[in-house]
C-alpha cells in the first residue's frame, strides 16, 4: 500500500481571501466578517439599483399599456346603461367579499404590547415550565451583572439604555430572516464600537470589556430566539452532520495520521477532555462562551500532541487531531452552534486572537468531515462504501468481491465472535488454573500454622507452668505463716483491756 497521506491545510487558507490578513469563514465564503459585510452590503446596492431599473421599466410600461387603452377607449362606442348596470353590480359585489375578508384577517401591522419582552410569541416557553422559568433566571442574572458592571464606567446608564433599547425594538424585527437579524446585531455592534473608541480613547482593553458584557447581556435575552430559527435550515444541517459523523464511526486514528498516543495516561485524560470541551459548547448562550469551550478544547489536543510526540505540536498536527476528537464526540447541534457563532459574535473576536482561529480550524473540520471520501483516507472509493454501508469493517478481512460483499461480512463478522469465544475459553481456563492454586496455597499456609502452634506447645507444656505455680503460692504461706511464729514478743504482752460498766 502506498504511504499514507496527512491532513495538511495552509495556514494562509486559514486567512480572508481578500488579503486583508484576518481569519476567513467558510459560511462568509471565505471572507473575514469586515469583508464579507463590505462585499454585501455592495451586493445590495447593486440590487436595489436593479431593482429600481426594473421598477421604472414596469411603471413605463404601464402607462404605455394605459395610454394604449385610453386611446381604443375613446374610439370606441359609448358603452350602453346595461352594460354600466352589470359592471356596477361586479364593482359594489368584489367589495363586499373584500370587505369580509379584511375583517377576518388579522392585521400584520398590529405592534406588539409594550409590556412584552423581546420576541414574546406562542412559541416562548411558558413561565410555568421549568425551561422557561430557568431562561427567565438567566435573563435577569444577565441583566443584573451588566448593571452592575456599567456602575463603575463612565456613562454606564447611556450605554444599558443603548442596549435595552435594541434588544426591545428587536421584538419588531421577529418575522426577519437570520441574516437580516444578524446584520442588525452587527451593525448595533460596530455602531457601539466606533462610539466607545471615540469616548474612551487609549483604553482599547476597555472598550472590549464593554463589548464583551453588552455580548454577554444581549445574547442572553436574545438567545432562545435567535439561536436555530424556524426560518433557517440549521436543524436540517444538524441532523445532517450527526448522521454522517455517525456513519464514520469506523474511522480510526491511524487512518487520520493523528500524532496522538492514547495508551498514555495523560494523552488519554487529554482526550477525554477535549471531548467533554467541544459537548459542552451546546450548554452555553453567549457566543464568547461557546468559543471559550471550543478554545480549551484546542489547548488539550496541543497538550496530547506535546507529550505523546514529547516535542511542541504543530499546526499539521492539530487539524487532523481536531477531526478525530469531533468524529468521537459527535457534538449536538453542531452546525446551529456554529452558525450562531458566526452571526451574533463580536467580530473582531473572529477575526483575530486565539478563538478565531480556533474557531476557524473547527469549521475547517467540519467541512472536511461533510466532504470525505476515500481518497482522503488513502482507499478505494469501493472500500469507503462499503465501510460507510456497515458491510465491511477496516478491523475484519477484507472481501474478495463486490458481489459477495454481503456473505463476506457476515462470514467476517461470525469469525471475529468465534475468536471472542475462544479468547473468552482461554481466559476461564487461566482463572480455574490460577483459582485451583489458590486453594492449594492455603491448605499449605494452614497445615504449616498448624505445625508452628503444635511444635511450640510440645516445647512449652502447660503441666510445668501449673505446679511452678501452685509451688510459689505454698511457699507464700508458709511465709506468713512463719512471720507469726518467729514473733516470740506477742506472748510478754499484757492481755486486752475489757470493757467495765460504770455505775455512778
Amino acid at each position: 500500500m502506498s504511504q499514507r497521506r496527512g491532513i495538511h491545510v495552509d495556514q494562509s487558507e486559514l486567512l480572508c481571501k481578500k488579503g486583508c490578513g484576518f481569519y476567513g469563514n467558510g459560511a462568509w465564503q471565505g471572507l473575514c466578517s469586515k469583508c464579507w459585510r463590505e462585499e454585501n452590503q455592495r451586493e445590495k446596492q447593486r440590487q436595489i439599483q436593479e431593482d429600481q431599473a426594473l421598477a421604472e421599466r414596469l411603471q413605463r410600461e404601464e402607462e404605455e399599456a394605459y395610454a394604449s387603452r385610453h386611446q381604443r377607449a375613446q374610439s370606441q362606442p359609448a358603452v350602453t346603461p346595461f352594460n354600466k348596470f352589470e359592471e356596477r353590480k361586479t364593482k359594489e359585489k368584489s367589495s363586499r367579499v373584500n370587505t369580509v375578508t379584511k375583517f377576518f384577517t388579522p392585521s400584520t401591522k398590529t405592534p406588539p404590547k409594550k409590556d412584552a419582552g423581546p420576541f414574546d410569541t406562542q412559541s416562548t416557553p411558558s413561565p410555568s415550565s421549568s425551561a422557561g422559568r430557568q431562561s427567565s433566571l438567566d435573563r435577569d442574572r444577565a441583566t443584573q451583572e451588566f448593571i452592575d458592571f456599567l456602575k463603575a464606567v463612565k456613562s454606564g446608564r447611556e450605554i444599558f439604555k443603548q442596549c435595552r433599547a435594541f434588544t426591545e425594538s428587536m421584538a419588531y424585527k421577529r418575522d426577519m430572516g437570520a441574516d437580516e437579524l444578524s446584520e442588525c446585531v452587527q451593525d448595533f455592534y460596530q455602531n457601539l464600537s466606533d462610539r466607545l473608541h471615540n469616548q474612551f480613547k487609549g483604553s482599547s482593553e476597555l472598550v472590549e470589556r464593554v463589548m464583551d458584557e453588552v455580548e454577554k447581556y444581549m445574547m442572553t435575552r436574545l438567545y432562545t430566539e435567535v439561536f436555530c430559527p424556524e426560518t433557517t435550515d440549521d436543524e436540517k444541517k444538524d441532523l445532517a452532520i450527526q448522521k454522517r459523523i455517525r456513519d464514520l464511526h469506523w474511522v480510526t486514528i491511524e487512518m487520520l495520521c493523528v500524532p496522538v498516543d492514547e495508551e498514555i495516561p495523560e494523552v488519554s485524560d487529554s482526550v477525554v477532555k477535549a471531548i467533554t470541551d467541544i459537548i459542552e459548547m451546546d450548554s452555553k448562550q453567549v457566543p464568547k462562551d461557546k468559543l471559550g469551550c471550543i478554545t480549551r478544547c484546542s489547548k488539550h489536543i496541543f497538550n496530547g500532541i506535546r507529550v505523546s510526540k514529547k516535542e511542541a505540536a504543530s499546526a499539521d498536527d492539530f487539524l487532523p487531531t481536531l477531526i478525530y476528537i469531533v468524529l468521537k464526540a459527535n457534538p449536538p447541534r453542531l452546525q446551529s452552534n456554529i452558525q450562531y457563532i458566526t452571526r451574533f459574535c463580536n467580530p473582531s473576536r473572529l477575526m483575530t486572537g486565539e478563538d478565531g482561529y480556533y474557531f476557524t480550524n473547527l469549521c475547517c473540520a467540519v467541512a472536511f468531515i461533510e466532504k470525505l471520501d476515500g481518497q482522503s483516507l488513502n482507499m478505494s472509493s469501493e472500500e469507503f462504501e462499503l465501510y460507510m454501508s456497515g458491510q465491511a469493517s477496516p478491523n475484519g478481512p477484507q472481501p474478495a468481491a463486490s458481489s459477495s460483499s454481503s456473505g463476506s461480512a457476515a462470514l467476517s463478522q461470525a469469525h471475529n465472535s468465534l475468536d471472542v469465544l475462544t479468547g473468552l475459553d482461554e481466559r476461564q481456563e487461566r482463572v480455574i488454573e490460577k483459582a485451583r492454586q489458590l486453594e492449594s496455597d492455603l491448605i499449605d499456609w494452614t497445615d504449616e500454622v498448624e505445625q508452628k502452634v503444635q511444635s511450640a506447645l510440645e516445647s512449652f507444656p502447660l503441666e510445668t507452668q501449673q505446679s511452678t505455680t501452685s509451688a510459689a503460692s505454698e511457699t507464700a504461706s508458709a511465709a506468713l505463716s512463719a512471720i507469726d511464729s518467729e514473733n516470740v514478743e506477742n506472748e510478754l504482752l499484757p492481755p486486752p483491756l475489757q470493757p467495765q460498766v460504770f455505775a455512778g
